[in-house]
């Protein structure tokens, strides 16, 4: 499984953000998200455990205590993963962005940007707050 696969599940995302504020006890985490996600405990230590599996997480023993710790490394390969994505799609947004501006001006400039249509040529009537 890619970390990604396991970001997907809304729990494990809560676990990654309580455990990136800081080292967190095992106890601790199942009481923050059972109480948040109507989940057991045993419920919780499956979710962490496949947070360890995928490599976001690392646990330690202390005692008889199981500290939980994000991995700073796990987080920067999901930051190159979506980096990547927004490389490949930043120039189709920037160009989008600049076609709905584009046409902006165009309406302004022949006078119709207040986003109304003539009355009578058959087209819907927009208001401005819709445009």
């Amino acid at each position: 499984m890619h970390p990604l696969d396991a970001l997907g599940d809304p729990v494990r995302r809560r676990l990654v953000e309580l455990v990136g504020a800081g080292e967190r006890p095992a106890g601790e985490l199942a009481a923050a998200v059972g109480a948040e996600f109507g989940i057991s405990q045993p419920a919780v230590s499956r979710h962490l455990r496949v947070l360890r599996e995928v490599g976001l997480v690392v646990a330690r023993p202390q005692g008889t205590v199981r500290l939980y710790a994000l991995r700073p490394q796990a987080v920067d390969e999901v930051e190159q993963w979506a980096a990547s994505v927004v490389r490949a799609w930043r120039p189709r947004l920037d160009a989008l962005a600049t076609e709905v501006a584009r046409g902006h001006r165009e309406r302004a400039a022949a006078g119709t940007g207040n986003g109304t249509t003539e009355p009578g040529t058959g087209s819907d009537r927009r208001h401005e707050e819709d445009t």
